[in-house]
């Protein structure tokens, strides 16, 4: 019962209600540091929204902005600006990586093909979609969280949560939901990684997250 109010509801006053922000932090154990924090998503493999293995490596060399989505939020008009950023820059090397997720107020129960209809009907959707995936810590979460998590030092706290990967595969920057893909701060973040060459083997960085805002 609970799950469906809060599909009713609007995106503030769920935070509010639930005690839910933009974004947690992640746990960063031993374990996590040596198996992610030196990894590219680009050695990643998942399954697509058809259930395909899809090897990242694909997008090797690209800029990534990769999306926790979902299909009944406050948040699902960001589809377009997400897609108008793909079109703008998929020529520049940026691609949109869109995981479904239904984590946060059941806000994706949808099978693969409602989702993807959905996307692609309501939004125009042609960036990669994958399968509906867990982005929170515990033994079901994604490998492509786990990493992106364990190098950012944040998980998403709810729906659109938006990482940029440089070409080489490493998180260079997060921001929550409320920041949105015309954003300047996250503009400028992409074109920044767009603009840097790969980073040398082993070089460590300071990973920004943008500020929440109100």
């Amino acid at each position: 019962m609970t799950h469906r109010l809060l599909r009713f509801l609007p995106v503030g006053l769920i935070m509010a209600a639930t005690g839910l922000g933009c974004a947690q932090d992640a746990p960063r154990s031993p374990e996590d540091l040596e198996r992610w924090s030196d990894a590219s998503l680009w050695s990643l493999e998942v399954k697509d929204i058809d259930g395909a293995a899809r090897p990242l490596s694909a997008w090797t060399g690209k800029v990534g902005v990769v999306v926790n989505v979902a299909s009944r939020c406050g948040y699902t008009p960001q589809y377009a600006k997400l897609q108008a950023l793909h079109d703008s820059m998929k020529d520049q090397g940026v691609v949109v990586l869109g995981f479904p997720c239904n984590q946060f107020g059941s806000q994706e129960p949808g099978t693969p093909a409602e989702i993807k209809s959905f996307c692609t009907s309501r939004y125009g959707v042609t960036f990669p979609l994958f399968e509906k995936v867990d982005v929170k810590a515990g033994p079901k979460q994604s490998d492509v969280f786990a990493l992106l998590g364990t190098q950012s030092g944040k998980l998403p706290g709810w729906n659109f949560c938006k990482y940029v990967v440089g070409r080489d595969g490493k998180v260079v920057s997060f921001f929550p939901s409320n920041v949105a893909p015309d954003d300047p701060r996250f503009r400028a973040a992409v074109e920044k990684a767009l603009a840097s060459t790969p980073r040398p083997e082993g070089e460590e960085d300071d990973v920004k997250s943008a500020p929440e805002t109100d």
